[in-house]
């Protein structure tokens, strides 16, 4: 008999949305293979910098992608990833996070256009929040294999939707500090 599993995201949501998204995601069994904590500071190894190098390749291989606060730890991620589509057109548009002004005014007017919620824009297709974070997965892993390691992610990830500053705030915090916490 196959157990069931608790669905790890939304339901009804679109995960191809604009918005900052908050992520984890495991090594198998917690196996501890992506650098060691010292002092307080993670010091990757050749594996944690292969996790490192896949997750900014995010950024450069899909235009509306911008990648925020992170952590590689001895066996799991964090991060923080905004798919945001205004990138597109505007790839050196400075997202701001807070504020007011022209460039948040543009943001808004771009976000709530008809086109907002499209997931092609100018042909390009807007991965979905899974899509993105298996890519990241799944590219990571086949460079680790490639060395000739056995390597596997726990399956799926955990997300939360980051719905304010506050949140921002706190969750960017717990990522910075992860390293000072951890007591594995």
């Amino acid at each position: 008999m196959i157990p069931n599993r608790k669905p790890n995201r939304l339901k009804e949501f679109d995960y191809t949305s604009d918005n900052l998204y908050y992520i984890t995601t495991n090594v198998k069994y917690r196996y501890k293979c992506f650098g060691h904590i010292q002092n307080e500071i993670i010091h990757l190894n050749i594996l944690g910098d292969i996790v490192k190098t896949r997750w900014l390749w995010l950024e450069q291989k899909y235009r509306y992608i911008k990648l925020h606060e992170f952590v590689i730890m001895p066996d799991h991620f964090h991060g923080i990833i905004e798919i945001n589509r205004v990138l597109i057109d505007y790839p050196n548009f400075e997202v701001p996070s807070v504020g007011t002004g022209r460039d948040l005014s543009l943001q808004k007017e771009l976000q709530n256009s008809p086109d907002a919620s499209r997931t092609k824009v100018d042909g390009i297709k807007i991965k979905s929040l899974s899509e993105l974070i298996g890519a990241f997965k799944m590219t990571a892993s086949k460079k680790i294999h490639e060395l000739g390691l056995d390597f596997e992610w726990q399956r799926s990830f955990n997300d939360e939707i980051i719905k304010d500053e506050e949140a921002n705030f706190y969750i960017s915090n717990y990522i910075r500090e992860n390293p000072r916490n951890w007591n594995g």
